[in-house]
């Protein structure tokens, strides 16, 4: 159930970021409206750029609020309905902290090292210093690291971090963009097999061959 009944609009694309924020949605469980945009058409139009500006997909509106990129949905929502326990209790510092780290470094180091990757960027080592990210290698590392022998990024339970970071990784590893490594299979495959998680596929899927 929501904390209260303020209609949410959820702005999507099936073949876009916009399922890591279905599958945050589901477990969320709050009722909520999908539209699917098609891009370079109603993604583009004037009624959605009233709500994206930036003519891009995942968004969401609730009520007067809106509310675009993926991270920053996700956490949104978890903030606004703590009933579905995705964030670490607030008495938890190192948990809390933990959340809010590593959402920020999917959204911030980890596209940007990927972004360079997928344009064939060369990162010199001075200019690893001054992007702030280093390179590739170095944010994979990282990350293996932090998920090593653990299932949970953040305390001792599935939270909004894990479904973020969990995402990246799966979509990027299914392009080859990040290694196929142990840790990075055994974390997606653990968090992929919840029920919230195959339903948004099922659902994106049935979208996609109905366009």
């Amino acid at each position: 159930m929501c904390a209260f009944d303020t209609s949410l609009i959820f702005y999507t694309n099936p073949q876009s970021r916009g399922r890591v924020v279905h599958w945050m949605l589901e477990e969320v469980g709050c009722a909520y409206e999908t539209r699917w945009l098609e891009y370079g058409t109603t993604m583009k139009d004037a009624e959605y750029l009233s709500i994206n500006p930036a003519g891009k997909v995942p968004a969401i509106r609730h009520g007067d609020a809106v509310v675009t990129e993926t991270v920053a949905i996700c956490t949104y929502l978890a903030d606004v309905f703590p009933e579905a326990g995705l964030v670490p209790d607030a008495e938890d510092r190192e948990a809390k902290a933990a959340y809010y780290r590593w959402l920020f470094f999917v959204a911030g180091p980890l596209e940007a090292a990927v972004a360079n990757k997928i344009l064939n960027v060369k990162v010199s080592d001075d200019m690893k210093r001054a992007i702030g990210h280093g390179g590739i290698d170095e944010v994979v590392a990282i990350l293996e690291s932090l998920i090593k022998g653990k299932d949970y990024i953040a305390g001792n339970r599935f939270t909004t971090a894990d479904l973020v970071l969990c995402s990246y990784i799966g979509f990027y590893m299914s392009f080859d963009v990040l290694p196929k490594t142990t840790e990075f299979e055994r974390y997606v495959k653990l968090h992929t097999s919840r029920p919230a998680f195959l339903k948004v596929m099922a659902m994106n899927e049935n979208s996609s061959a109905a366009s």
